[in-house]
């Protein structure tokens, strides 16, 4: 059963995916990203890490999308179908399928014929202890690169004099 889950969710995902980097309209952009994330979470669960899946949700979901979506209010970017026209689409295209089919072939041959036992995580304690511990530096970094891309799209939004 968690496979046929986790087969729907991760073909969800690739869809959601392809459309969010072939969209022309930046908000159904944003929306198919929502997508995206909301699948990692479900994939999360069917790994057994609840305290991962939640974090998805209220971090990724609840706040990058929603800053994503305030940056393009207040940018007043274009939102129609112009704004994404590019003539370097093709050539984007190819890249992208290089770079996926290089990466899944490393990724075959490297976990060639093992399979993956769960069992369940240690607890949110011991989790957050590492956090704030030995990955406290990532953690503060991630923390400064979201309020520097909030202070962004304010300084971009002010009208220019």
């Amino acid at each position: 059963m968690q496979q046929v889950v986790f087969g729907i969710v991760a073909a969800l995902i690739v869809f959601a995916a392809v459309r969010l980097v072939t969209t022309r309209n930046l908000v159904h952009g944003a929306l198919y990203l929502l997508a995206v994330l909301a699948g990692a979470a479900i994939l999360f669960l069917l790994f057994l890490a609840e305290f991962v899946a939640w974090v998805q949700v209220l971090v990724y979901i609840g706040a990058v999308v929603v800053l994503l979506l305030f940056g393009l209010m207040l940018t007043r970017a274009p939102i129609g179908n112009m704004a994404l026209d590019s003539q370097t689409r093709p050539l984007a295209a190819v890249v992208s399928l290089a770079i996926f089919g290089i990466t899944s072939t490393i990724v075959w041959k490297t976990f060639k014929g093992q399979t993956v036992h769960f069992s369940k995580p240690n607890t949110v304690d011991t989790l957050g202890r590492a956090i704030f511990s030995q990955y406290v530096l990532p953690f503060e970094i991630v923390s400064v690169v979201l309020l520097a891309a909030l202070v962004g799209a304010v300084v971009l939004a002010r009208k220019e004099e």
